[in-house]
């Protein structure tokens, strides 16, 4: 049992690790990875192997591996506005990293099967909104979870632009899966051992590209043996914002335009000169991305012609040379939270000031 990456002693290593690997290629998807910690998706008692480039799984509650999630985000393709349908939305990691690059304005769905993981779901999310600071410097676009089989989505619903299902979809669902995409929407789903991405290109044309080879456990068939019916699946409605949210999304946009322009003002008036950069070689290996992840998912990446031009070449690397002068046992500061530190200091209610950093605890 091996991972595509090696693991990570925290969050931040362990997407240094997945950049490094080529998994993780944007700035969008890199700063959603950052900013939600994959152990506070896992019990207490299985963090030590949260850094870990492997999939988890305890009775219903599942999380793939690192480079999987990382794929995926890269193929959805994401951007502010759009919705998106999770099918198998699981904990809810994956959602929450997409409603940060959704925004106040995208749609954020998720359908799950057991009811327990949908509780667990929420749990995360709300400690998610409440304890973490990088959850301030996004507007998010928080998720809905309904409870049921994703093979049973009613007919009427709404089409989306971005669609996952973290399930082995099998081919005779292909084109259910299809029809839930609006036209330029994309798909993203285990079909026949390929994480394979289809672009909807007009009302019966589409667009497929296989991205990993990967074994997903398949999606359970509906059971209808209890009432010989069918139970319709009937997804959250796109409900228009309050004009009390709006609100706040324009305070705090201004607030954070606020700050920006405060620091962007400090920095004018540097009066110390930037470090000074040295170069150091750095010899990097070719790494063989192959995945056995505990007989539930294997990846391994599909040729890639970016990585037989990184075999054994020597790259040079800026670090600054103030880094070699400072103690190694100092750690830097933890980062501030500006937005809260602004908000807690307008002269407002204390519950309106609560009210616009989402009744978080201090």
């Amino acid at each position: 049992m091996g991972g595509a990456v090696s693991a990570g002693e925290d969050n931040d290593e362990l997407i240094d690790n997945l950049k490094e690997a080529q998994y993780i290629r944007t700035e969008l998807v890199e700063q959603a990875f950052r900013a939600i910690d994959r152990a506070d998706y896992y019990l207490e008692e299985f963090k030590d192997n949260a850094y870990k480039d492997l999939a988890w799984k305890h009775g219903n509650i599942h999380l793939s591996a690192p480079c999987i999630y990382s794929e995926v985000m890269e193929a959805l393709d994401l951007q502010p506005g759009l919705s998106f349908l999770n099918l198998g939305s699981g904990t809810g990691y994956l959602s929450s990293m997409v409603g940060l690059i959704l925004g106040p304005f995208g749609v954020n769905h998720g359908v799950e099967l057991h009811s327990d993981v949908i509780e667990y779901a929420k749990q995360k999310l709300d400690f998610f909104i409440k304890t973490s600071d990088s959850f301030d410097k996004f507007e998010f676009c928080e998720p809905s979870f309904v409870t049921g089989n994703c093979l049973e989505i009613s007919p009427d619903c709404t089409q989306y632009d971005r669609v996952y299902c973290g399930a082995g979809v099998q081919k005779e669902h292909e084109d259910y899966m299809k029809n839930l995409l609006k036209v330029g929407g994309i798909l993203v789903m285990p079909l026949e051992e390929k994480l394979t991405k289809i672009t909807r290109t007009g009302p019966s044309a589409w667009e497929t590209k296989k991205i990993l080879a990967v074994s997903f456990a398949p999606l359970i068939q509906p059971n209808h043996a209890d009432s010989g019916k069918s139970r319709l699946v009937h997804l959250p409605p796109v409900a228009v914002r309050s004009l009390q949210d709006l609100a706040r999304i324009a305070i705090r946009g201004t607030i954070k335009k606020i700050i920006h322009q405060e620091a962007m003002s400090k920095a004018g008036n540097g009066l110390k000169n930037p470090p000074r950069f040295k170069r150091r070689r750095v010899r990097r290996r070719r790494m063989e991305t192959i995945v056995f992840l505990d007989k539930e998912v294997f990846a391994s990446r599909i040729s890639n012609p970016s990585d037989d031009n990184n075999n054994s070449e020597d790259i040079e690397e800026e670090r600054p040379e103030e880094e070699e002068t400072k103690p190694s046992e100092l750690k830097p500061d933890p980062p501030v939270n500006f937005l809260r530190e602004k908000v807690l200091s307008l002269p407002l209610p204390d519950p309106l000031k609560y009210y616009l950093l989402y009744y978080r605890e201090k």
